[in-house]
This record gives C-alpha cells, structure tokens and sequence, in this order.
C-alpha cells in the first residue's frame, strides 16, 4: 500500500510534512480550510489552509508559553480574554489558574471548535464545560470593539498568521481597542511568528502595539512543528515592563497557583530566560522600551 503524506504549505520555497496513518476530517467552512489526521509521529494534527496549528504531541509547548507567562506576568489577572484558539488549549490552561474569575473565549470559525472536541479531545479537556469560562462563536475583531473600557486584565490572541482569517488581528485598530479594553496593568499577548522565517511579522507588530502600549516585547519557545527556531511571542503591557521579571517571584506564585512542577515546557527558570532574545531575534524589536 502507498505511503499517504500530508505537505505543510506555508512557506514556497521549504516545508515539513507527515505521514498519515488517516485522515480524519477535510472541511471548507466560511473562513478556511480544515483538516485534522493522525499522523505517524505527533498524534493528531490541526491544519487551517494547509498550515500546522497543533499537535498533540507538541502542543503543551505553545499552549504553556502562550499562557502562563502573560498569566503570571500580570499581578492579579481575573479576568482574561481569548481570541482565536479553537482547538481549546489556551482557555484550559487559563483556568488552571485559580484565580482566574472569568474567561471568555471568541472563535470566529466554530467549525474549529467542533472538529477539536470531536477528534482532539485531550487538548481542551474540561474546559468547554467549565462554569468560569464562556465561548463564544464569533468576531474577536468586533467583540474588542464593543467590549467595555478596563474589561479584561489579560488578553490572549492565538491566530493564524498574518494572512486570511487572521490578517485583522494584527492592525492599529485591533491593537488599540485592545489598549482601551484593559484594565490599568493589562497586557497582551499574541504570536509573532517564527522571526528565522517571518521577521516583518515581528517587526511589524511590535511598532504597532508601542503606539499604544508603553512596554513592548517578546519571548521565545521552541515547539518544533513550527519550523524555523524560535516560535516568538509578542508582550505588550499598560503595566510594568515584563521583561524583567524575577523568578523566585513566579516560582512562588506557580506554587500558589498549583502549577508549580505539572507543566511540561514552561518553568519559572524559562519564563524569565524566556525574554533574553537572541540577536538576530531582537533586532526586529526597535521600538521596545526600557
């Protein structure tokens, strides 16, 4: 029998791809392309117009980083907002957080969502059904738009790339609704992109959040199906600048949290070297302030 592979198409000119052992949905909704296979070597995988979003056996990675950092970033964050993330990775790992009173959820493309708890289950766990969170199917884009000012502590953005569906979550508007939604200390975080590949996204970004956030940065993860080094995560805070953080202040507060030693990626020692950027890396933040 033929060896069947699927080809990740985000980049023209270099790639990875999978083999599948089978393929378990291929859906076009009103937004994208989707399609969810198990692979031979990362479990089951997410593709949104031909370009990896999660595995199961990578995500933690991401998902961690994307999380608990803005989350023990900020001082006392109760209420959070997710943008995107439909596969229910983020909106789990949020309410780890025992503090967390609220957190709403907007997904434009509930066909994401349904196909993620049907066939990747593991990654949101309980989280659909928890009493502290609300999904809602829907524009992240108009939802900031009218949300109330000082709303949220923390807003957590996980989108496709600047492309498509996700293009409107990385302009001026988008960032300084943004802005006005947060409370006196909030902060936002979004991906930017793996900068060995997609420098301008990084760059790009950061100018547009210092216009109206005093402290602009980034940190990095490794998560290796987002080929191309370091997967960047973009900060911007209203608050203190959160690069530079102290990691017995995490480390206690992971402990109050009951985080402490049950992740997989993130730690106190890498939340804090996190934001120690490589050259080549931090080049592309020129208008990070001390």
């Amino acid at each position: 029998m033929a060896e069947n592979w699927i080809e990740e198409t985000l980049y023209d000119n270099w790639g990875q791809r999978f083999r599948v052992v089978k393929e378990l949905a291929r859906v076009t909704s009103p937004f994208q392309d989707i399609v969810v296979f198990e692979s031979d070597s990362h479990g089951r995988v997410l593709l949104l117009d031909g370009v990896v979003q999660i595995t199961e056996r990578d995500e933690f990675v991401y998902q961690e980083m994307l999380t608990h950092v803005p989350l023990f970033t900020h001082k006392a964050p109760r209420k959070v907002l997710i943008i995107g993330a439909g596969d229910g990775g983020v909106l789990r790992r949020v309410l780890e957080h025992p503090g967390v009173e609220k957190a709403v959820m907007v997904e434009i493309d509930g066909k994401v969502i349904e196909l993620a708890k049907q066939h990747m289950p593991s990654i949101a766990g309980d989280a659909w059904t928890n009493p502290r969170a609300e999904v809602i199917v829907g524009d992240g884009i108009d939802y900031v738009a009218k949300a109330a000012d000082g709303s949220f502590d923390v807003i957590i953005v996980d989108s496709t790339d600047p492309i498509g569906v996700g293009e409107v979550l990385f302009t001026d508007s988008f960032y300084e609704h943004c802005a006005r939604v947060l409370s006196a200390e909030g902060l936002i975080v979004n991906q930017c992109g793996v900068p060995f590949m997609q420098a301008d996204e990084l760059f790009e970004t950061s100018e547009r959040r210092a216009k109206y956030f005093p402290h602009v940065s980034a940190y990095v993860a490794a998560v290796p199906t987002y080929v191309g080094g370091f997967m960047t995560l973009g900060i911007a805070s209203k608050g203190p600048n959160p690069a530079g953080q102290n990691t017995d202040q995490v480390r206690t507060r992971a402990e109050q949290a009951g985080i402490l030693g049950k992740t997989q990626y993130w730690t106190p020692e890498i939340h804090t070297g996190a934001f120690n950027l490589p050259p080549y890396i931090a080049k592309h933040l020129p208008t990070t302030k001390a």
